[in-house]
């Protein structure tokens, strides 16, 4: 072959490459898709992890403190002791029963907190520093069981009571007709003459129910009326609202279930924190870790002060107000 043959060969075969890309261009493209690929596959991959669910997370929740309530509201009456004393006369008490059952009559040892059927026992009940004034009675002596709350109430409630739509009607009129009411009121109670000097209601002791007030109220003067002469039993009524003596808050949970406001009894601590804040219009409750009592329509209703054992819890006297918790169902 001739060197002209072998130039022409030479440069055929060094200009054929030019007609498509080279390997090292191919290579790097290959390498960047590759790099590419991956860099999508991380993202894809940080995406889920960051959206993976709540649920599959640990977590750990921190355990609220718990409260505990107080076992004294405040100073008591003369003479009660206080709340270091109620305190002390809490300790070693025992559980009260239904029907007087583990009672350990006057200054027993008995006390702590009220269980049985429909009590409840958030509040431990103290024993009440106005019990010596409540005449309590022993053990031994047994008074006949009052009727239910409900019955108690359909049974002496003011016949042609006025709805409530009617009182909303009739406010111009509703405070002359309270003052002719409480001036009969006035004239029908007579104070006591106790040793502890009382001032129960005299006559009956009950107290005459008034048809201008709402009928939850004139259901709540019923039931006090129904028990106001039973005998002072520290615990009862709290192991049920059918028992032979009430103390003050078993007295006061009876009368307020007999106008449909409670469903179980309230020890006085529980009293001290129901309903609502602050003096009502019909009703006001007055209450500490020790003793309860309330304000019904102008007449005060209290197991202390009463001019004997068998004497009414409605009474005339106003009595210390210091050191309650004042309270009022939501509406009246």
């Amino acid at each position: 072959m001739s060197i002209a043959s072998n130039a022409t060969t030479a440069a055929g075969s060094s200009a054929a490459p030019r007609g498509g890309p080279s390997r090292r261009t191919l290579a790097g493209a290959l390498l960047l898709a590759g790099l590419v690929a991956l860099a999508l596959a991380l993202v894809l991959l940080l995406g889920r992890a960051h959206h993976a669910p709540t649920s599959a997370r640990s977590v750990t929740a921190a355990t609220p403190a718990v409260a505990t309530p107080s076992s004294g509201a405040g100073a008591h009456r003369a003479g009660g002791g206080g709340p270091a004393a109620a305190s002390a006369k809490n300790a070693g008490h025992g559980a009260v029963a239904a029907h007087g059952a583990g009672r350990a009559g006057a200054g027993g040892a008995t006390g702590g907190a009220v269980a049985g059927a429909g009590a409840r026992a958030s509040v431990a009940q103290v024993r009440d520093p106005e019990e010596s004034r409540s005449f309590p009675l022993p053990a031994s002596t047994r008074h006949s069981a009052a009727s239910t709350p409900s019955v108690a109430a359909e049974a002496a409630v003011a016949p042609g009571a006025a709805s409530d739509a009617q009182i909303r009607r009739e406010l111009r009129e509703e405070e002359r007709a309270k003052a002719q009411e409480r001036a009969a009121l006035a004239q029908a109670v007579t104070a006591g003459s106790g040793p502890e000097g009382g001032s129960s209601v005299g006559g009956s002791g009950a107290i005459p129910i008034p048809t201008n007030v709402p009928e939850v109220v004139q259901r709540v003067i019923a039931g006090g009326n129904a028990i106001a002469d039973f005998p002072y039993i520290w615990g009862g009524g709290h192991g049920s609202f059918v028992d032979h003596g009430y103390d003050c808050s078993g007295s006061v949970s009876y009368a307020l279930a007999a106008g449909g406001l409670l469903s179980t009894p309230l020890v006085s601590g529980d009293l001290a924190s129901w309903g609502q804040p602050g003096p009502g219009r019909w009703v006001t409750i007055y209450a500490n870790a020790g003793h309860t009592f309330m304000y019904v329509d102008g007449v005060w209703f209290d197991t202390a002060g009463r001019s004997g054992p068998y004497a009414s819890r409605w009474i005339t006297a106003t009595p210390p107000l210091a050191g309650y918790a004042v309270r009022h169902p939501p509406g009246l």
